[in-house]
């Protein structure tokens, strides 16, 4: 027996269904008290703790103390879970001061752009959760929906918006990414970052030929690898010179002839789908 959370659209893939509550979901458990939200807070725990990989129905259940089967009353299958798993973890946006404030448009999407990092860096195994489409789950959209807000005053049309935000999408997630990558890669040797790095400009200096890399030469000889950096450095200069590009979009597309607030050079649903905001998969 079952009780009807909602009425789903036929044709919405499992993971969405359960993601808006569209899905009948079982009136009695098998298990007393298991219910949707605890897998996928158990599953959630076991990912923080071993990483996406540990995480399968049969790790979720004995974290449950239910059989593996009893799961697959509530999720029909492990990508499904998974999509619910980024949904929680990821959360809904705060609010921007920003936009409260009307600090404009580049002060609310570097703000936007920040608050993504943050959630990413406290969950960097919802990285690993391969992206299968456009944002369709209630948590993805809403960021999607903040960063077009973001980007009201900015004169942009619709397309570029998106455009836009699929871009900054992509570097914070793509920084996240190569910061998780590093911090791992230093664990797994017993290493700090710092030293990872001095023990990759070593081996660069061994194997580096001037005459094939002078570039890369000249970089050692001025000693720039070994300069320590800020905290977020990267992440600041690549916003900067992003959010740079799109004010000279901006102004060209105010000086363009028969210009509008309302025209696009780019359509949206022509847009590859890449590293949405919120970054989950969506079936």
């Amino acid at each position: 027996m079952t009780e009807k959370s909602g009425s789903g659209g036929g044709d919405l893939p499992a993971s969405l269904e359960a993601a808006w509550g569209l899905r009948d979901r079982p009136a009695k458990g098998p298990k007393p008290g298991l219910s949707l939200e605890r897998i996928v807070a158990a599953a959630v725990r076991v990912a923080a703790a071993d990483g996406l990989a540990a995480v399968s129905m049969g790790r979720v259940a004995q974290e449950l103390g239910a059989s593996t089967m009893s799961l697959y009353r509530y999720v029909s299958a492990k990508d499904e879970l998974y999509v619910l798993m980024q949904e929680a973890a990821v959360g809904p946006p705060e609010p921007l001061s920003a936009l409260e404030t009307g600090a404009g448009w580049r002060a609310a999407l570097t703000e936007w752009a920040a608050a993504q990092r943050e959630r990413y860096h406290g969950h960097l195994w919802a990285l690993r959760i391969p992206i299968g489409g456009p944002p369709a789950t209630p948590n993805s959209v809403a960021w999607w929906e903040q960063g077009i807000q973001a980007l009201g005053g900015s004169g942009l049309g619709e397309g570029d918006k998106t455009s836009v935000i699929l871009l900054i999408s992509n570097f914070v997630r793509s920084e996240a990414l190569m910061t998780s990558d590093l911090t791992a890669a230093a664990v797994a040797r017993g290493i700090t970052p710092e030293e990872l790095a001095a023990s990759h400009e070593r081996t660069l200096k061994r194997l580096v030929d001037p005459e094939r890399h002078p570039g890369i030469t000249r970089q050692l000889e001025t000693g720039v690898m070994s300069e320590p950096g800020e905290a977020d450095y990267e992440f600041t200069f690549g916003m900067g010179v992003l959010l740079d590009g799109v004010e000279a979009l901006i102004r060209r597309a105010a000086d363009a002839p028969g210009s509008s607030s309302g025209s696009s050079s780019a359509s949206p649903s022509a847009s590859s789908p890449g590293s949405f905001p919120g970054g989950v998969k969506s079936g």
